[in-house]
């Protein structure tokens, strides 16, 4: 723990494969299952952001927590009898963008706290990179795929990672901090703390674009390894979501505390322009520029960073339920009138059943905005990419309505 804020923090330790998406029926097939051969899968790789995190929560609110609570305490539990989690804190959610359905087979070996390195055990936690590491039963998600691959027939990819390489969890907190720390007459921003700009020097993205590029290779290796060749699949690689407005889009004032005590979003209007444009811009163009840096061209990109655009943590367009008058989340209107950005919880404030790493993800409501989206990438099969923004209402399966243009 650390000041106001704890670092975003999760424990990964590959073990078993469990699928928590739908399994499709009519697998058994005279042949073996692998590549190009048997159900389709599709399989996500990366961080917190795509794994499922705050997957849990269908908006926010200070009342109590059963009113947002649409997964439960089971939300979660992705091992093979849905009791518990198949490694400790990955938080891989019921609602995450992987679990498409229609037929298709899903398995989600994302983990929160990833980077594109694994990080081995230690005194903290191991947390598995998109790499080849093979040791002591702890296995990178390049091989944990490669194995899965190797006896299924994987169709597609989702791809996340890179914010974590960059410290998401430390801007954050440093972000926070200065915010309570300061008056408003005399504002300490974070974006020039040199813990901060430091991480977005001209050297530090190329650093980070040639880890993403190098990730994204993992990848494409994993399944070369696999059997696979370039035309049997894809890899849909994600861009990172804009958490909060610009500055000018907060609906509380920057005076006080309101900000943090009441929206969970204690951060400067100075410092959410940063982070609008300039921290989430260059976490995606390192993601981005690193995919044509790998010299793999079996991808496309599935542009999310404007997707939350009017539903963010803290927007005036949205609200708190009690803000907009809304019952629980099960409201027919919740998604359009509530926020799809998890509240940034510290230390001090977060009561459980909230955990503080679970502070400003996409929550239940977004997860299910940005499966929208992939399932209209993956288009059947035939995978494309574009822009994910969305529309208003729900669609058959219980999700926002999204466009994929």
């Amino acid at each position: 723990m650390s000041g106001v804020f704890r670092r975003v923090r999760a424990l990964a330790v590959v073990g078993a494969l469990a699928s928590t998406g739908v399994v499709a029926a009519g697998s058994g097939t005279a042949h073996a299952d692998g590549p190009g051969s048997g159900s389709p899968w599709i399989v996500s790789v990366g961080d917190s952001a795509i794994s499922g995190e705050a997957g849990r929560w269908a908006g926010n609110t200070n009342n109590g927590s059963s009113l947002i609570d649409a997964g439960g305490s089971a939300a979660y539990y992705d091992n093979a009898t849905h009791t518990a989690e198949a490694i400790p804190g990955c938080h891989r959610s019921t609602a995450a963008m992987v679990h498409i359905g229609g037929g298709v087979n899903s398995l989600n070996i994302a983990c929160s706290g990833a980077r594109t390195y694994t990080q081995t055990p230690g005194s903290g936690d191991f947390k598995p990179g998109l790499d080849f590491y093979n040791s002591g039963g702890y296995q990178g998600q390049a091989k944990v795929l490669q194995d899965f691959a190797t006896t299924h027939n994987v169709k597609a990819i989702p791809l996340l990672i890179g914010a974590n390489n960059y410290g998401f969890a430390d801007i954050v907190q440093q972000c926070v901090t200065d915010f309570l720390l300061s008056p408003s007459w005399w504002k300490d921003y974070c974006y020039d703390d040199s813990s901060v700009s430091s991480k977005f020097t001209a050297a530090s993205v190329t650093a980070r674009t040639t880890e993403a590029a190098g990730a994204i290779a993992n990848i494409h290796q994993a399944m070369t390894n696999a059997g696979y060749n370039d035309s049997q699949y894809k890899i849909m690689i994600q861009t990172y979501v804009s958490p909060i407005p610009l500055g000018a889009g907060f609906r509380y004032s920057e005076s006080g505390y309101t900000r943090q005590s009441t929206g969970g979003c204690g951060v400067w209007n100075r410092d959410a322009d940063w982070a609008n444009n300039t921290a989430v811009v260059k976490m995606n163009q390192a993601l981005t520029n690193g995919a044509v840096q790998s010299g793999v061209t079996n991808y496309v990109i599935q542009n999310d960073a404007g997707a939350f655009n009017g539903r963010r943590l803290c927007e005036n367009t949205v609200g708190l339920l009690e803000e907009k008058g809304v019952a629980n989340w099960t409201q027919s209107n919740a998604p359009d009138l509530t926020e799809w950005q998890n509240q940034i919880r510290t230390v001090s404030t977060v009561i459980g059943p909230y955990q503080v790493q679970e502070s400003i993800h996409p929550n239940y409501w977004g997860q299910l905005a940005l499966r929208n989206c992939l399932r209209q990438a993956y288009n059947g099969g035939n995978i494309r990419g574009g822009t994910c923004t969305h529309g208003t209402g729900k669609n058959a399966n219980g999700e926002p309505n999204m466009s994929l243009t």
